[in-house]
């Protein structure tokens, strides 16, 4: 049984822990993470598809689910201004099979 609950932790665990439901916040000094987001998708460290449903955000792969208020959020995040006042370059695609990460250095950011 203990055997059981150990493999359940080590497989299911990750994934809940990792979902990328995301807030944007009005300030900066009240985010996890700063984002800039670029006009080419060659200048990004993370490719980003917006998902229509929470449970679509599993994983750190770049699949964001855009939370209404900021307690249900994994990460709370601000726009900035300048790329470089970023800790984190975005770049929105169209489709979910293009989200990913182009820079993987900086996927401790979203864990």
């Amino acid at each position: 049984m203990k055997k059981e609950i150990l493999l359940l932790l080590t497989f299911i665990l990750p994934l809940i822990s990792f979902s990328q439901k995301i807030y944007s916040v009005e300030y900066g000094n009240q985010a996890d993470v700063k984002v800039y987001v670029v006009e080419y998708e060659n200048q990004c460290d993370l490719k980003v598809f917006k998902v229509d449903y929470s449970n679509q955000a599993d994983g750190n792969r770049g699949l964001w689910y855009f939370v209404e208020y900021a307690n249900q959020a994994d990460k709370k995040i601000f726009f900035v201004d300048y790329a470089n006042q970023s800790d984190l370059k975005i770049y929105f695609v169209k489709y979910q099979n293009q989200a990913g990460w182009a820079d993987k250095s900086k996927q401790h950011l979203l864990y």
